[in-house]
């Protein structure tokens, strides 16, 4: 299965409102990262773990107090390096929920143990933002299903292609975050011949997704996943989500169209409140989707506010969200060639980046889709299972995995960032091949523990590293980072349509 419900939440500012806890120590300011309101505590953990300023405990519950007094039930406690040593995190976070009885409180090193504090930050904000909507979403399917006795494995989409049975996933909801464009995406390469370079827009109800397959390879963002303005540490294509879609609602002000942000449920045409572009399109006859006579009256109420037709009215919706959605894409473009995967493409290519092809995807697609390259000049293509290809690419998608493993060797410690696990290590030594060896056990530990253990056998080094530690002109110790993952694909048993 794949699911919208975490970006449409997110797209449409329906979160729940968290207490944001940081740690950042010295030589940092959070008021630079654009997270928002945060309480600040003292205290600091170094790049290799060690403590080398206490926490004040008085300060700590002080902090509770004031968090408490806001009426918060949500807390995310992140501390700089905190996941080389998450000691700081815990402390806080026992203090907080001695004070806090009933409040969900998320640990920053149990959510990502990525290095970037910024963006370790947003992640563990979003997770606690989302996790208890998303628990209600998988408990939700879990009855329908077994209401009309389906007892079959559950797996959900995550924004990176891969798949993740549901239960693991309740620890970690924003892997979801673009579920729905990443299954758009892998619907694509189902449906087309292998090696496309093409541009997929999705269109939906409520947003537009935006995203490139470079020669048959969707493209990944190395920043992770951007939410808002925020960067996260959560692996996914490199999407864009717009939003506008087939129910974004329509204004008129000042004698002037504007669509979306805003989705007040389905179109006129559809039983709905208020005025959509797909009723915009059912009058236009570019769907046939509703019906027809409620749609001419919604456009009717239009344009009797534009002071022209119903078809005129009609019209300036769909040129204003074809506007935006190529607006949009000309964006992207820009976005893009800043990825290091397209510069490698480019490089290898020996070619500029242009939208060859705009493949549609959702129930806008075959309406929308064509005007959009048009604009683009570009080739339009809709296969005739646009509508259904989202669901298409969440059923042949395969589990994908990754794991990141930091050693030092000095210290005779490993971490595992995904998961905040620690170990020791006995070699001084240690080569980069034995890091590997032991990124891929712990590789194979982790995906049999997550229930898609099958796949392991296919993980494959995306990035390895080894630094010295020199100290009296002496070797004593080094520093290696190893990441291993089990890559996006589809289903060995699926055959193409």
């Amino acid at each position: 299965m794949s699911t919208t419900l975490i970006t449409n939440m997110i797209a449409e500012g329906k979160t729940d409102p968290v207490a944001l806890v940081l740690i950042p120590g010295p030589g940092t300011n959070p008021k630079d990262y654009s997270l928002g309101e945060a309480y600040i505590l003292d205290g600091a953990i170094d790049y290799r773990g060690r403590e080398i300023d206490k926490l004040k405990v008085p300060q700590i519950k002080d902090t509770a107090a004031q968090i408490a007094s806001k009426g918060y039930s949500r807390v995310a406690v992140v501390g700089k390096f905190g996941q080389r040593n998450h000691a700081h995190e815990q402390k806080v976070g026992e203090i907080m929920a001695s004070i806090l009885p009933g409040a969900k409180i998320e640990l920053g090193h149990k959510v990502s143990g990525q290095l970037n504090f910024p963006r370790r930050a947003a992640t563990t904000m979003l997770t606690a933002a989302t996790k208890e909507k998303y628990q209600e979403f998988a408990e939700g399917m879990q009855s329908a299903l077994l209401l009309r006795q389906i007892h079959a494995p559950v797996y959900i989409l995550k924004a990176d292609g891969g798949t993740l049975p549901l239960d693991k996933s309740l620890q970690m909801p924003v892997e979801t975050i673009f579920s729905g464009p990443a299954a758009s995406i892998m619907g694509v390469l189902a449906l087309m011949p292998p090696g496309q370079t093409s541009v997929v827009v999705d269109i939906g109800g409520t947003t537009t997704d935006l995203a490139l397959i470079l020669s048959g390879k969707p493209l990944l963002s190395s920043k992770g996943a951007r939410v808002n303005s925020l960067l996260t540490h959560v692996r996914a294509f490199a999407v864009k989500s717009v939003a506008i879609g087939g129910d974004s609602l329509v204004n008129v002000a000042a004698g002037c169209v504007t669509v979306g942000p805003q989705r007040c449920g389905p179109a006129i045409c559809m039983g709905g409140p208020l005025p959509t572009p797909t009723d915009a399109m059912r009058v236009l006859g570019l769907t046939t989707v509703g019906d027809a006579s409620k749609a001419k009256k919604a456009m009717q109420d239009v344009a009797a506010k534009l002071g022209c037709s119903p078809e005129d009215a009609a019209q300036e919706i769909i040129d204003a969200v074809v506007e935006k959605i190529v607006s949009e894409v000309k964006e992207m473009f820009r976005e893009w060639e800043q990825e290091p995967a397209y510069r490698i493409w480019e490089i290898m290519k020996k070619e500029k980046l242009q939208a060859q092809n705009v493949v549609g995807v959702g129930g806008g697609a075959p309406a929308l889709v064509p005007l959009v390259a048009k604009r683009l000049e570009a080739r339009a293509i809709v296969h005739e299972y646009a509508p259904v290809a989202n669901a298409l690419g969440a059923a042949v998608a395969r589990p994908t995995l990754t794991l990141s493993l930091h050693i030092d060797t000095e210290r005779g410690e490993y971490m595992v960032a995904e998961e905040g696990l620690t170990g020791k290590v006995g070699d001084r030594k240690m080569t980069p091949e034995q890091a590997e060896q032991l990124a891929r056990r712990l590789l194979v530990e982790r995906a049999e523990r997550l229930g898609i253990g099958e796949y392991a056998g296919e993980a494959q080094v995306a990035y390895s590293e080894v630094f010295n530690m020199i100290r009296g002109w002496s070797t004593v110790g080094r520093l290696l980072d190893v990441r291993m993952e089990i890559p996006a694909g589809l289903l060995p048993s699926w055959g193409g349509c």
